[in-house]
């Protein structure tokens, strides 16, 4: 059969889709480096592998029921098909209907997303919960709570109608997940040894901050996946306008955080340019395709400077967020998807075919008013369900391991051994000295 102009195109763009969705899984690469290093050494090796039995939990639960949830046709709260997905079913999602991607890939690239929302929200759990409850949790937001405001903002739900612009998940994403870490944060209570009587805080660093930077650079990588990829084409070129505002935004993130370190803290500090890196990331994510590069700049920077201040505000609240899910996350996910109603242009609102310009362009407050909607809405949801479900849990099993086990570290209680077992065990060695002394004898 002869190669057609339309089948070529088609191809392409299922290639890119395919490469994009391979990038945005190696961000679990990043999730479990940035997560391992920014915890202590006694949990490391739990840290990275909860990342691998999660992201294989919230395949096998997107695929029976998650994705029909999310994208299948129904109303405008949930979609009813396309629940055990064959790899074949197009006719059950009219949300895919103007794809030209075979619906086996555009599966595979929306699990990538509903897995990166599950391991943001692990952030708020680390270094205290059961392996038990990650089991539970992961089928439980995979089926329950990802795929609500999912359908409701990208399957035809009723955020989608009113003209939501959220154009990789700034708040599907990354404010569900950042909410789902806020509610276990304060369920779980804060770290031994983090708070004092007085309520003053103390550091408890991470153990590893080049795995930090790795992790980081990573994600920074694997965003090109996340925003580019969410054109679900290549073919158009505007897979390449996305990757630019996308880079600025992360660019101008990670040079304002160290800086507002620098300037309040007397010393550049790398752990908040991280922060403002992945902060600037999540908040361009909704308005990549929305916004002009300079103010991609803007929102990259602001994000950079909010996620500093609000991370000490959370600590100083006795809010004990390991990782600064939320500030990184959930603050930078509610500017982002504001930022739109204020920086989206008329002419890439009609490009997308999505919501209106914003304030600054004409827009007046119709598209903020939208996204500030759509935002209280997920919100209120996401923060209902997670609180219900991980109450009945932490009531009936219990969400915190023992006193006992937390001190010894999550390696040896959980999983019987040490991600470092040379540095965190002592070395059981023969004496040497009666080797030397009966070989000494027998050369005599």
């Amino acid at each position: 059969m002869e190669p057609t102009v339309a089948s070529l195109s088609s191809a392409i763009d299922a290639t890119w889709v395919m490469v994009s969705a391979i990038l945005v899984i190696l961000m679990q690469v990043g999730f479990a480096l940035l997560e391992a290093g920014s915890t202590r050494m006694k949990n490391a090796g739990h840290v990275a592998g909860k990342t691998v039995l999660t992201f294989g939990i919230c395949s096998i639960a997107f695929w029976a029921f998650g994705f029909g949830l999310t994208f299948g046709d129904g109303n405008s709260f949930i979609g009813f098909s396309g629940f055990f997905f064959d790899g074949m079913q197009k006719d059950a999602f009219s949300a895919f209907s103007a794809a030209t991607v075979p619906i086996s890939i555009l599966f595979l690239f929306q699990l990538a997303f509903a897995a990166v929302s599950l391991a943001i929200a692990w952030g708020g759990f680390a270094e205290r919960a059961k392996l038990s409850i990650y089991f539970i949790f992961s089928v439980l937001f995979t089926v329950l709570i990802y795929p609500v405001v999912g359908h409701w903002v990208w399957g035809g739900g009723w955020l989608a109608q009113l003209g939501m612009q959220d154009f990789a998940g700034s708040t599907v994403v990354h404010l569900q997940g950042a909410i789902v870490a806020l509610v276990a944060t304060i369920l779980l209570k804060p770290r031994i040894g983090k708070y004092n009587r007085d309520g003053s805080s103390n550091l408890i660093p991470g153990h590893n901050q080049v795995y930090s930077v790795l992790g980081v650079l990573f994600l920074w990588i694997g965003w090109f996946g996340f925003n580019a990829g969410s054109t679900l084409g290549s073919t158009s070129g505007f897979f390449g306008y996305i990757a630019v505002t996308t880079n600025l935004a992360t660019a101008a993130g990670a040079v304002a955080a160290l800086a507002i370190s620098w300037i309040v803290m007397g010393k550049a500090d790398i752990p908040s340019m991280l922060n403002g890196v992945l902060a600037a990331l999540v908040a361009i994510t909704a308005s990549c395709a929305f916004v002009d590069p300079w103010a991609a700049v803007v929102i990259g920077a602001v994000s950079g400077i909010l996620t500093f201040y609000t991370s000490i505000w959370f600590d100083r609240m006795g809010i004990d967020d390991p990782v600064f899910a939320f500030s990184v996350h959930g603050v930078a996910g509610i500017w982002g998807t504001l930022s739109t109603g204020l920086f989206a242009t008329p002419e890439l609102a009609e490009k997308v075919g999505v919501g209106g310009p914003g304030l600054f362009y004409g827009g007046g407050l119709h598209q903020l008013g939208v996204q500030a909607l759509g935002l209280a809405g997920s919100a209120l949801y996401v923060f209902v369900v997670a609180f219900i479900i991980l109450y009945v849990l932490k009531v009936t099993i219990g969400l915190r391991v023992t006193e006992e086990e937390e001190v010894v570290g999550l390696d040896l209680s959980e999983h019987g051994g040490y991600g470092y077992p040379e540095l965190l065990q002592p070395e059981r060695v023969r004496p040497v000295a009666s080797t030397q002394s009966s070989t000494s004898h027998s050369l005599t």
